[in-house]
């Protein structure tokens, strides 16, 4: 606890009302500017990147995986993160893994601008063995009520694709197969990235996209948007599209990482299967009209995140992909 508070307060934002230690957390809607709030509330883990980072000894990074996948679910319904909470549970508490795996989470809190409000820390003898240990995140957020998202998408909309970091946090199942297939060490220099450690190139944590999507909401420019998780783009796009509309994307209007068709190759996977286990480079796609496409680009840049037109919204239903991924 006493490892975990100042890290905690590191993250304070408006609103928050208190400090790590008590039965609960408080926070106060109004100081942090809001007149007529609706909630938004997310869950979620890192999946089985977990095992990835234990078996590495690599805990810096996961607890940032954490709060991105649950604050960029937040931010997809038009709201901003306000708190997050997390769940810590493992056989034998090893302090500094546990300091490790919580400072990420509160590096995680403060590149989306949410405070770290409490969590549970638990030690479960027979549950867990080893070194091995388990996360979930729990994030609120809060949008006024007429600025809700998705909003009015209509076919003629343009989707802009914006980039992901590599895998994020979804499909590490099947990547770990890969990886034990391909006889490659995790210590050994990455196939896709010579420079950089196998371990540590799988483990680079999950983009945070909150601010600049914020930035885009507050000028008016957002219709709407879908955080790439498990199910890639066919499975997460059409959740934000009304009845009637589809998608359709050109494969070659964004980059792909070196990992994706390291994967494909070494896994013997096919292209639509990368499509449905992994984000593939885009890791949000965002709708906006055509006329703000070019707008929405430079305020998005400003905000330190390039996009780029990878679509458009068409009558129709689903996700339609034309011409293939450079895998």
């Amino acid at each position: 606890m006493d490892r975990i508070k100042p890290l905690a307060r590191a993250t304070s934002r408006a609103g928050v009302m208190g400090g790590i230690g008590g039965f609960g957390a408080l926070f106060d809607l109004k100081a942090a500017g809001f007149k007529d709030p609706v909630l938004v509330s997310t869950t979620d883990g890192v999946g089985t990147k977990l095992r990835l980072a234990i078996e590495a000894g690599r805990h810096d990074t996961v607890g940032i995986d954490l709060v991105a996948m649950c604050v960029n679910d937040l931010v997809v319904q038009g709201a901003q993160p306000l708190f997050f909470l997390d769940y810590f549970a493992t056989g034998r508490l090893d302090v500094t893994q546990a300091e490790r795996v919580i400072a990420g989470i509160a590096e995680g809190c403060r590149r989306a601008g949410c405070a770290l409000v409490g969590g549970e820390t638990a030690e479960m003898p027979g549950m867990y063995e080893g070194d091995d240990y388990d996360l979930a995140g729990f994030a609120v957020g809060a949008a006024e009520r007429d600025a809700l998202l998705p909003r009015d998408v209509r076919p003629g909309d343009v989707v802009l694709g914006l980039g992901s970091t590599g895998v994020h946090s979804n499909g590490y199942s099947l990547v770990r197969r890969i990886v034990e297939a391909a006889g490659v060490a995790l210590d050994a220099p990455a196939p896709f990235a010579r420079e950089r450690g196998l371990a540590e190139a799988l483990l680079t944590p999950t983009r945070i996209y909150v601010k600049p999507l914020l930035r885009l909401h507050g000028a008016g420019l957002l219709k709407a948007a879908a955080h790439i998780t498990g199910g890639g783009l066919p499975g997460n796009l059409p959740r934000v599209l009304p009845e009637g509309c589809g998608a359709v994307l050109q494969a070659g209007a964004w980059a792909v990482p070196a990992v994706f068709p390291w994967l494909a190759r070494a896994g013997n996977v096919a292209e639509d299967e990368m499509l449905r286990v992994f984000n593939c480079g885009v890791g949000m796609a965002v709708v906006v009209a055509a006329e703000d496409a070019d707008a929405a680009m430079v305020a998005l840049a400003a905000a330190g995140e390039p996009a780029a037109p990878i679509g458009r919204i068409e009558e129709g239903a689903g996700v339609r992909i034309e011409g293939r991924l450079p895998l």
